[in-house]
């Protein structure tokens, strides 16, 4: 990063309120924390420090202020030493969004342990792989996932709904101390985020450095609210839930967590606490207008002002329909475990180019290049997207990385600018379907099979065929009584791309597979 991009972002952060360049003596110590915790921990400190009473996060169980959630992150970390785990030993996590996983998060860094964030939608040989691989020393989980977790490795709850031979985290601190531990970690333990693994065993993606700078990133194109209240309905386990959680410490915000996810009780949960953001993922959006006018007119949702949506790509009809019923307030966030936010979509972007993922935030740059890694500049041109960004990527915990030219970091995905300067996302390089020699990405008729008031959800992959060596089979969800006719599907695709884009089997289902994240599961839809 440049010095000039450095200034750029310090400036950034001081107007949108994560720092106070009036205020050396706070920004130096805040500084310092974060060089020996970690972000997570050095912001719920300042926090407590200058809004003590101030609502820190809500659950089903009620309200912790930034004093309580402070006071028992140092607790926690108490417990954890006097457990006689090594420096930066991993702790692993299985929890949904609730305050024993924000207090893990917080807890182990203040012991200066590193963190792996477990994803809930793991079977029970992938997690075993995953704990064996990470070599997690110690195990936090909710007790829902009692059956999965390996009893090889000493384990506490993070939360209770019955009986239970272990310990929960409440009986570990129970009678620790509730000032920091000291001496306090010369440097901060790290966290390992997992990649999605929509297409295998998902990836460690660690994170031990992270700049100061990390919150501007996220939130130079998003309007985040100032000592506001988020819902927070993406996992805290996956990037986009963590980085929007983040920076709502560095504003001394309040997180709504909710461990039990339904459309409706996202809009409760809007209403309640007037939240003033949401965070989540397209499927969310899809089922939250799926409600209908009747049920969502119950609910005051006036006081959203942004939706910080991630995770999955978001359809041009689902984008303008959604700004259509809650006004304009959605933010399209494009980016990675890996690279983190690559791209923000404002809402007159959306507007104006419904479906894009926008431009750049602050020291961010992202660049399209050739088979022959060659830029491709011309707006309209399809290439492999690629990032250079102010939080560099450690590579994999199993020693891989992805390629990098000049700087930029592969995505996985092709992509093209418009015009005006934005970004589309055209598909992902995985997910491309040769059929009879021509190239197609699902995206393009996934997202016309949207636009239609019969689906809901749709889906499309590539299936052997003895004639075409692929052709493609679409998937739909429909909406409640449509007609459900393969041949309509069919023709109304023929009528709207080229010959060769139009699925030549057409399956109804009730549901998409997907993961917690919202991302499909191509891999589970079936082929034969």
């Amino acid at each position: 990063m440049s010095a000039s991009e450095h200034l750029r972002a310090v400036l950034r952060m001081h107007q949108i309120g994560i720092v106070d360049l009036r205020r050396p003596d706070r920004l130096l110590r805040a500084a310092v924390a974060n060089a020996r915790l970690g972000p997570q921990a050095a912001l719920t400190q300042k926090a407590a420090l200058e809004h003590p009473d101030a609502p820190a996060l809500t659950d089903e169980r009620g309200t912790w202020s930034y004093r309580e959630y402070y006071e028992r992150s140092n607790a926690l970390a108490h417990a954890l030493l006097r457990v006689g785990l090594p420096p930066r030993a991993v702790i692993g996590v299985l929890a949904r969004d609730h305050r024993g996983l924000a207090l893990a998060i917080t807890g182990t860094a203040r012991a200066g342990l590193r963190l792996a964030m477990l994803n809930t939608g793991l079977a029970k040989t992938q997690l075993a792989e995953v704990i064996d691989r990470e070599n997690v020393r110690f195990l936090l989980y909710d007790q829902e996932f009692a059956d999965i977790v390996p009893t090889s490795v000493p384990r506490c709850l993070t939360w209770a709904d019955g009986p239970s031979e272990d310990r929960t985290v409440e009986d570990l601190t129970a009678a620790e101390p509730t000032t920091p531990p000291q001496p306090e970690p010369r440097r901060p333990g790290g966290f390992i985020i997992l990649t999605s693994g929509t297409t295998g065993l998902p990836k460690g993606a660690p994170r031990t450095k992270v700049s100061p700078l990390a919150s501007a990133l996220i939130a130079d194109r998003i309007a985040f609210p100032r000592q506001g209240t988020a819902v927070i309905a993406s996992p805290l386990f996956h990037s986009t839930g963590f980085g929007a959680w983040t920076v709502g410490l560095s504003l001394a915000n309040h997180a709504v967590l909710l461990r039990r996810l339904d459309a409706e009780s996202i809009l409760r949960a809007i209403s309640d606490h007037r939240a003033a953001m949401l965070v989540a993922v397209p499927t969310m959006l899809t089922r939250m207008l799926a409600l209908g006018p009747e049920i969502i007119g119950k609910y005051d949702t006036s006081s959203l002002r942004a939706v910080f949506l991630a995770g999955s790509a978001l359809s041009p009809e689902l984008s303008t329909r959604f700004q259509d019923t809650f006004g304009d307030v959605l933010y399209n966030v494009y980016g990675s475990t890996e690279v983190a936010v690559a791209s923000v979509a404002q809402p007159h972007e959306l507007r104006r180019s419904p479906g894009t993922v926008g431009r750049p935030p602050v020291t961010v740059h992202v660049a399209l290049f050739d088979e022959n890694d060659e830029r491709v500049d011309e707006p309209g041109a399809i290439g492999r997207v690629f990032v250079r960004t102010g939080i560099p990527f450690e590579g994999y915990t199993d020693g891989r990385t992805k390629q990098v030219i000049d700087g930029h970091m592969a995505t996985g995905d092709r992509g093209h600018f418009d015009t005006d300067g934005l970004l589309h996302i055209d598909g992902r390089d995985d997910d491309m379907i040769i059929s009879g020699g021509e190239n197609v990405y699902p995206l393009e008729v996934e997202n016309l099979l949207a636009s239609r008031d019969d689906v809901l959800e749709a889906a499309v992959i590539g299936v052997d065929d003895p004639e075409f060596g692929t052709r493609l089979r679409a998937f739909i969800v429909p909406a409640a009584h449509a007609a459900q006719d393969p041949q309509q599907i069919k023709d109304f695709v023929k009528a709207n791309l080229a010959r060769y884009k139009v699925p030549r089997d057409v399956l109804f289902l009730d549901e998409l597979p997907r993961n917690p994240t919202g991302k499909v599961l191509r891999r589970e839809l079936p082929t034969d």
